[in-house]
């Protein structure tokens, strides 16, 4: 069955004021039980490294952590995203990209969690260029495993992602087949859509960022690694269904990015929405004059229906 597609067109304009709908329960949740599978140190949540801009950037996490922020007062169970803030493969973004992010879906009744991920290193992880994905798929696993409890519809839980983080979003999104860990299933790994704002997607030169790649596949990187993370050339039938949000002015993470992964996406009759902002440049986060998230809530909103 053909799936549709749209694309949306936008330019600059004036965000919308809202009402908050629901009150926010906001809990810490454990990751891992005991021991990090593939983890050489632990210890480190992570440092603050860069306050400005009323956001955090925090660097060197080996040790990941998860936010639950949920809606309360919900009469039926809720969909569910796991957030994954960029920064590069090198730190988080994480109110701008995380905290802001979730607070806003917890509001409009979706349940969100924000992943601290650990970054790729030799120093940390036995596999850099898997751990942060193990971990994302920890994530997902634990939401799935505790639906019921959380109110949560066990399907329709999706990932999103920023920047690197978008990467590891759409990395989730294609390399679900086979789970990092052994102890982990197909169905609890494999998120139900995906959202990905400014993302990396291609580990490819001339398109990728070169600084994420570095630090995910090393430098030199191995050519089957490259094409391994390029998640454009791993988009399949069985993909699932994307929003993406990108300027058309990033000079961080070029359009090229989106534009690669929204054309396999359409090859493969996968359903995709994409808003294309005109300018914004790379990691505003929820702070553009557009209110490009209205459409991320309603996207959803309609998939969960």
């Amino acid at each position: 069955m053909k799936r549709t597609l749209f694309i949306c067109l936008a330019v600059l304009g004036i965000s919308v004021l809202r009402p908050a709908v629901a009150e926010i329960f906001q809990q810490k949740v454990e990751l891992y039980a005991g021991d990090i599978p593939n983890a050489i140190r632990t210890d480190n949540p992570g440092v603050v490294h860069d306050e400005r801009f009323n956001d955090q950037f925090v660097i060197g996490i080996s040790k990941p952590s998860l936010t639950a922020y949920l809606p309360e007062g919900k009469d039926k169970a809720s969909s569910a995203v796991v957030i994954c803030p960029g920064g590069g493969y090198f730190g988080v973004s994480a109110i701008k990209e995380g905290q802001e992010v979730a607070e806003r879906f917890a509001e409009n009744g979706i349940a969100a969690f924000v992943l601290h991920y650990r970054m790729p290193s030799p120093e940390t992880m036995n596999n850099p260029d898997t751990g942060p994905l193990q971990d994302l798929q920890q994530a997902l696993a634990v939401v799935k495993s505790r639906a019921e409890k959380w109110h949560i519809n066990p399907d329709h839980i999706g990932v999103m992602g920023f920047s690197a983080g978008g990467h590891l979003a759409a990395t989730a999104a294609t390399h679900y087949q086979k789970p990092v860990l052994s102890s982990l299933t197909t169905e609890l790994v494999t998120p139900d859509f995906q959202i990905l704002v400014y993302p990396v997607i291609s580990m490819q030169s001339g398109i990728t960022h070169q600084g994420s790649r570095d630090l995910l596949l090393g430098n030199p990187a191995l050519e089957a690694r490259v094409d391994a993370f390029s998640n454009e050339k791993r988009v399949s039938g069985d993909t699932a269904p994307a929003y993406i949000v990108h300027a058309n002015d990033d000079q961080a993470v070029v359009v090229d990015n989106a534009l690669e992964y929204y054309n396999a996406l359409r090859a493969h009759d996968v359903s995709v929405q994409m808003l294309l902002l005109q300018e914004g440049g790379h990691g505003f986060g929820m702070r553009h004059p557009v209110d490009w998230f209205d459409g991320v809530l309603q996207w959803v909103t309609a998939r969960s229906n």
